[in-house]
């Protein structure tokens, strides 16, 4: 029998290289084009220049749209966090009646295309009078972004050991300090990556939310999308680069505070 730690041939390493660089590719392309000093897509350039990155702080749509899908994404994220938490727990922990017909309507929104859910939510928000408040655009990304949460907040409950909370209610603990104190400590990197892919999604959401943005609630994917129908320039090139490295800093920031808490969890 072959040792499990014999490292992979050149033949896998070439196909992972490859399958890698096909998957960054896109993102690199898009990276160079942001650095270009035309006046229009272009690549490779003779020179290179940070006038786009400047021209961000010119466009004024650009701005507020991403203050709104920023803030828009933290509520949803965490909305759908603070609801995918009980709904695990009880599809984790408990066996009653219509359990997976909860758990098939939780996950729904991932088999519906969105734009399907798109024209729904603006059906429903112009019959119930409430449409272009941002309060009815956050309730429509959290339906959208509630399965990511829900999903790594479930494998995490799934298949860990009760042994500590029947322990800390052993030595009297109430319900709710058992969950504050050991429960939420455990399944905290599910919860936070349930999070940060919610709040990914959220930002990130165009096709649902062009049915149901005003233009009062622009969201900078929305925008992105009208100003690049309408204009040739490299600010949305420039606009991608600095969403691609917000996302990378934000996902390292957040595996070193959930690594840290795993660690202090390990050793107590």
């Amino acid at each position: 029998m072959k040792d499990a730690n014999v490292k992979n041939g050149w033949v896998a390493l070439t196909f992972h290289t490859l399958l890698v660089s096909f998957i960054l590719a896109p993102l690199v392309v898009v990276a160079l084009v942001s650095f270009t000093d035309k006046d229009y897509f272009a690549m490779p350039f003779s020179g290179a220049s940070f006038k786009w990155f400047v021209a961000i702080w010119d466009a004024p749509d650009i701005i507020s749209a991403f203050w709104l899908s920023l803030w828009l994404a933290l509520g949803a994220a965490t909305l759908a966090a603070a609801l995918a938490l009980p709904c695990a727990v009880a599809i984790a922990r408990y066996r009653f009646m219509g359990r997976d017909a909860l758990m098939a309507l939780l996950m729904s929104p991932l088999m519906i295309p969105h734009i399907v859910l798109g024209v729904a939510f603006l059906r429903f928000f112009s019959v119930t009078g409430v449409s272009g408040s941002f309060t009815a655009l956050m309730l429509t990304h959290t339906v959208v972004v509630l399965p990511y949460s829900l999903r790594l907040t479930l494998a995490a409950l799934v298949g860990l050991d009760r042994e500590a909370e029947l322990a800390a209610r052993s030595l009297g603990a109430a319900r709710l300090t058992t969950v504050r104190r050991v429960l939420l400590p455990l399944i905290m990197p599910g919860v936070a990556g349930g999070w940060l892919l919610a709040f990914i999604q959220s930002f990130d959401e165009v096709t649902m939310t062009i049915f149901v943005a005003t233009p009062g609630t622009t969201t900078l994917p929305v925008a992105m999308y009208n100003r690049i129908s309408q204009m040739t320039d490299p600010l949305i090139a420039s606009t991608s680069t600095v969403l691609i490295v917000g996302t990378l800093l934000l996902m390292v920031l957040l595996d070193r505070i959930v690594g840290l808490d795993k660690v202090l969890i390990g050793k107590s």
